[in-house]
């Protein structure tokens, strides 16, 4: 959270990737039934007020317990993953053929989804950074949520790629074109 992930993914796609952000895919399956039937039937109408999903209530029940959490990580991981796959299908058909096709997955070591990648790129920033940024949109318990992560050195040793995201959306941008650029030799 707050390493620039939604920012890179931006520029992939302005750079001729096709790309999937596993977080709006999460938020999309919020707003399936069986989905909001499922969350609520575990923590109560109160995180769906109206029948919509309240993510920020969400997360603070999920986070608040190592349990909830892989409850609800159990209920929505393989709903990602199908989504993942058949994103996958659809970029081997794409017309026409994108430089690469990359998915946004913000959990992926912590979900073991690594190894399904011809590639990985971890996007990280300084930690207070990070912390400023994810404060700033509003994200409750940011702290905890770090916690429950690999740390970005971690994530960087396991990566294919590191792009340290400390200077500017266009030297990330620049950065990532590199990249996409050896991915395609």
């Amino acid at each position: 959270m707050g390493s620039g992930k939604s920012t890179a993914l931006d520029a992939l796609t302005r750079l001729g990737a096709l790309t999937l952000s596993t977080d709006a895919v999460v938020h999309g399956l919020y707003e399936q039934q069986h989905v909001l039937d499922e969350v609520t039937g575990r923590w109560g109408v109160e995180v769906a007020p109206g029948g919509v999903a309240d993510r920020a209530a969400i997360a603070r029940m999920a986070f608040a317990d190592a349990d909830e959490r892989a409850w609800l990580e159990s209920l929505l991981w393989p709903l990602v993953g199908s989504e993942v796959a058949s994103f996958r299908e659809r970029s081997l058909d794409h017309d026409p053929t994108p430089r690469a096709a990359v998915v946004e997955t913000p959990l992926l070591f912590e979900a073991g989804m690594d190894g399904i990648y011809d590639a990985t790129i971890a996007v990280i920033a300084d930690e207070e950074l990070r912390r400023l940024r994810a404060e700033s949109r509003g994200h409750a318990s940011a702290d905890e949520r770090h916690a429950r992560q690999l740390t970005q050195q971690e994530k960087a040793q396991r990566a294919t790629f590191v792009v340290v995201n400390d200077g500017t959306a266009e030297q990330m941008e620049s950065e990532l074109a590199l990249i996409l650029d050896q991915l395609a030799s």
